[in-house]
């Protein structure tokens, strides 16, 4: 069982949107500073830029379009008031804890799979009282590829020992986490937590909300099996002929 983590299990959006507030007094900045960081990270993943100068170059980008001309020393400083403040702010959904317990009592193996970097995402999953639930982690950061290359969720299927179809993966972006996970053979889930209605393409299921994956990985993923179980221990749950 594969899991994206910002704003799939830490509430990344909102603790942002808060952080840009504070700092510039406005409410409505958090699009553009997504935008920015999109295009920042593909330089990252394109091997252009390290994380450290893809951070500074972002926020001189973002404080440039709001109007604000700043130096170096200027942007270091806005960057490192930003990351304490986030560090204080980090949140997971309400419906984070009871999946994962679910998943580990069900034997399944689980992966936390992340485009961003690995000092920052590993501190979070830290600090959030997440890492005990991985058996594996993947971080574009550390490994030079990201989602949705095939090559990012392969590997992550390596990691946890397993072929691509006895995967699931789960993520809140439908192109980068569920349309990249299914066209690299991985079972697909889209965790459409704000309710866009977009009309996902075939073979990707959709969800509201974490509290939904268990049903469907009963219900949907029964003729492929459940995704890999754990090699120790005795699960709460076995799979047999495909049945949770």
């Amino acid at each position: 069982m594969c899991l994206d983590i910002d704003d799939t299990l830490i509430d990344c959006t909102a603790a942002i949107r808060r952080s840009l507030h504070i700092l510039t007094g406005r409410g409505d900045l958090w699009p553009l500073w997504d935008l920015i960081t999109e295009e920042h990270v593909a330089l990252v993943v394109a091997g252009e830029l390290d994380y450290a100068t893809m951070h500074q170059r972002r926020t001189d980008c973002f404080l440039a379009e709001i109007g604000i001309l700043a130096d170096a020393e200027q942007v270091s400083s806005f960057e490192r008031r930003r990351r304490e403040l986030l560090d204080h702010s980090w949140q997971l959904f309400d419906d984070v804890l009871d999946c994962l317990e679910w998943l580990r009592a069900a034997g399944l193996m689980l992966a936390a799979v992340t485009n961003a970097s690995g000092t920052h995402q590993r501190k979070k999953i830290a600090d959030l009282g997440l890492a005990p639930f991985f058996d594996h982690v993947a971080i574009a950061g550390e490994l030079g590829v990201a989602k949705p290359d095939p090559v990012m969720f392969h590997t992550v299927c390596l990691g946890l020992g397993c072929a691509p179809a006895q995967a699931v993966h789960v993520g809140d972006k439908l192109d980068t986490d569920a349309i990249g996970a299914h066209d690299a053979g991985l079972g697909a889930v889209w965790l459409d937590r704000d309710g866009i209605g977009e009309r996902a393409p075939e073979g990707v299921h959709t969800v509201a909300g974490l509290a939904e994956l268990p049903e469907l990985l009963v219900s949907e993923y029964a003729t492929i099996g459940v995704p890999a179980q754990r090699r120790s221990g005795t699960p709460a749950y076995t799979v047999r002929n495909g049945v949770l």
